[in-house]
């Protein structure tokens, strides 16, 4: 099958000034002199003078037989002589057809597009239509045939069962094509759904790139959810095959996967036709369900390999239930080409990588972070990825991070700020990375949750190097706001913002009463103008109208993102609360983040939530929740008085800020973020649900205990 190829070339072939065969060249940036030559199929582009060597390639105009026409790109954006940020940003958002076009030319493709956008149904807008690929393909066979199938691809690291497993991009291929066809041997085709509930495995990844590969839906439930939020998943989108494994490991405890899946398909309507269990080495094997189960390693080995199957740009690759902090869980669809194309982008163009480093993002693959930027990304820019089976703290001890970067060269990595307070908690003065030695990492990417600057500030001391913070979303699937690296931006933004709009995102902040835009420094409502950039939701799972009404409804033209923040006149974004945290205290729009911030300038205070308790004189006043970090000596009264007091210094009589308790912990979701509205509704005496993907539920008890305790609530 003919695949359109657009290829790089590599310095070390670069030769020669001159013109041969009737290869032209075309320079639309400068006089810069360019020469080039065609070396048959394999054509090898020269020279030229005046800019360093590394920042220019080429690529075909054409894909005809015959290319004679190229264009000089910069390496650095992977844009046509775009240099800038500010001209990529420019460009992404007056002429989007032609800045995605040249973005998907670096990917391979079975039929090309014939046409970039068409956006006549907005909010469904569609990108690359009448094109077709395969993000399989393009994550792995394409690396293989390019002659880099040695190449290291995944590495599993697994403090919890103390091994290390590496996989180069040949042994991916085979894994993954063997295990397609165990998924066609059980009836998968294109449009059909295969959920995963498995742990931190490669197993994990492979069966998402072998669905992938078939053009079949992906739907992998995060490994921590019981049986009964299972069960929710497998009747709202009705698998046909369910892929899970025997067991999980935990620091202090084995979990029964197969045992909870088996109870979560006994609950559920719905049946699969087939489940298919990897039993890990060393543990219990699962009971099997004659006529149903299949065993991993059995039905791989007799396994032929199985080919990429051309897929629609707009077909699913997989679905993805939201962490569920507030209300019901939704479940984004994720368009397959536009999605490949933007995840591409962004290795470069954002985070700064170069093929062939090392990348870590150390997330679960249950949440977007880790269907992005542990699988599909990095493996689609040719980066080695790290996945990361065990915890910040526990694993043994609080230098696991630091031991895992230094162990496998780790260029950059990605992390929620939890995780990084978690580390600061129980090793404030940075001991343990004292221990470790990492010289070539380079940058630290945080996202997830707002980053205090206290934590910001201790990463910048403790990992020596730029700690960035950027913000996205489940339902965008990459950066709304960054620092875009591969474009020219400097590392040290500005503090206590998420960056600028990334390329083909038009934020504006709005007021959230009349929908018109607030003026620059001004708080309001996030929203992004339409159309959403490729590889954004294309709708909710058999739920269009729920699409439509949450998410473009209250804006009309614009894509609600339900965070408020700020857009400062210097271009940089803060983010301050999700819209339902922001806290009206007499009138005054009072952020929780703001309140935050200022909490924890005590000094003794590693995380912290703010909420917001009915007052009949003001309508609101701020609470806060203080987490002290390991050693403080001080009393809570002591601590309560000084967090008052930087509080008040910090925003103000106006903030209204007179109480606050010290709790050991607060509720979050297995994601890291603070489920803040169901803990203001405890406290206001409302009926609440505990959100499933909390990670520990008697944080409520806790806090509630300590409110009345402290006389707050009665």
């Amino acid at each position: 099958m003919l695949i359109h190829r657009i290829r790089y070339f590599p310095r070390s072939s670069w030769s020669g000034l001159n013109v041969s065969d009737g290869l032209q060249g075309r320079n639309t940036n400068s006089n810069i002199p360019l020469s080039y030559r065609n070396v048959r199929n394999n054509v090898t582009v020269a020279a030229h003078t005046g800019y360093p060597s590394n920042h220019w390639h080429l690529r075909p105009l054409s894909l005809r037989k015959q290319v004679k026409h190229f264009e000089l790109l910069n390496s650095t954006s992977g844009l046509k002589c775009l240099s800038t940020y500010s001209d990529a940003y420019h460009k992404s958002l007056t002429k989007p057809d032609e800045f995605w076009g040249e973005a998907a030319d670096h990917l391979e493709w079975f039929k090309r597009w014939n046409q970039v956008l068409d956006n006549d149904d907005q909010p469904f807008t569609k990108w690359f239509v009448g094109g077709e690929m395969n993000i399989c393909h393009n994550a792995i066979d394409r690396h293989v045939n390019d002659g880099h199938g040695e190449q290291v691809a995944i590495i599993h690291d697994s403090p919890v069962t103390d091994r290390i497993e590496k996989l180069t991009f040949n042994d991916l291929k085979d894994e993954v094509s063997r295990f397609s066809r165990v998924l066609v041997d059980q009836g998968i085709q294109k449009g059909d759904i295969v959920l995963i509930y498995m742990p931190m495995v490669p197993q994990a990844v492979v069966a998402m790139l072998a669905t992938a590969r078939l053009g079949a839906i992906h739907s992998l439930v995060f490994g921590g959810f019981a049986s009964k939020e299972l069960s929710v998943r497998i009747n709202h989108c009705k698998p046909k095959v369910i892929v899970s494994a025997n067991v999980g490991i935990e620091p202090s405890r084995t979990v029964n996967y197969k045992g909870l899946l088996d109870a979560a398909i006994e609950m559920s309507d719905h049946k699969p036709k087939t489940c298919i269990i990897h039993n890990r080495t060393g543990y219990p094997e699962a009971d099997m369900v004659k006529g149903r189960d299949l065993q991993w390693s059995s039905a791989v080995s007799d396994a032929k390999p199985h080919d990429c199957v051309p897929v629609g740009a707009m077909d699913p690759l997989y679905i993805l239930y939201t962490s569920g902090t507030t209300g019901l869980p939704k479940a984004p669809v994720r368009p397959s080409a536009g999605y490949a194309v933007v995840l591409y982008w962004t290795m470069k163009n954002i985070y700064g990588m170069e093929p062939g480093e090392v990348w870590w993002a150390a997330s679960d693959l249950g949440w977007v972070v880790g269907h992005s930027y542990i699988c599909y990304a990095p493996l689609l820019h040719r980066n080695t990825t790290v996945l990361y089976e065990g915890k910040p703290v526990g694993t043994p001890d609080p230098g696991a991070f630091f031991r895992v970067i230094q162990d496998h060269n780790v260029t950059s990595m990605f992390t929620a700020p939890t995780a990084l307070r978690a580390i600061r908690k129980e090793d404030f003065d940075g001991n343990h990375s004292k221990s470790y030695s990492f010289p070539n990492f380079k940058n630290l990417f945080v996202a997830g949750e707002i980053c205090d600057h206290e934590t910001l500030h201790w990463c910048r001391e403790t990992f020596k190097v730029p700690v960035i913070d950027h913000w996205w979303q489940t339902e965008t699937g990459w950066a709304i706001t960054a620092t875009c690296l591969g474009l020219g931006d400097e590392a040290t933004a500005r503090d206590q913002s998420i960056g600028k709009p990334v390329p083909g995102w038009d934020v504006h902040v709005l007021d959230s009463d009349n929908g018109q835009e607030v003026s620059r420094g001004q708080l309001g409502n996030i929203a992004v103008k339409l159309p959403l950039p490729p590889g954004s939701f294309s709708s909710l799972w058999q739920q269009g109208d729920r699409f439509v009404t949450t998410y473009f409804q209250k804006f009309p033209g614009y894509y609600d993102t339900m965070d408020a923040g700020i857009h400062h006149p210097d271009d940089f974004i803060s983010i301050n609360a999700r819209v339902d945290d922001v806290i009206n205290v007499a009138g005054h729009r009072i952020s929780a983040s703001a309140v935050e911030e200022a909490m924890v300038n005590q000094g003794d205070i590693v995380e912290c939530a703010t909420i917001g308790l009915k007052d009949s004189l003001k309508g609101h006043v701020p609470v806060g929740l203080c987490v002290l970090r390991s050693g403080v000596t001080k009393s809570e009264d002591q601590i309560v008085k000084e967090v008052i007091h930087c509080v008040r210094d910090s925003i103000g009589p106006v903030a209204a800020f007179k109480s606050a308790v010290v709790v050991s912990k607060l509720p979050r979701t297995r994601s890291g973020k603070i489920s803040r509205q169901t803990v203001a509704a405890m406290a206001n005496g409302e009926e609440f649900k505990i959100p499933p993907t909390i990670e520990d539920p008697t944080a409520y008890s806790e806090v509630r205990e300590a409110l009345q305790k402290a006389g707050i609530i009665s």
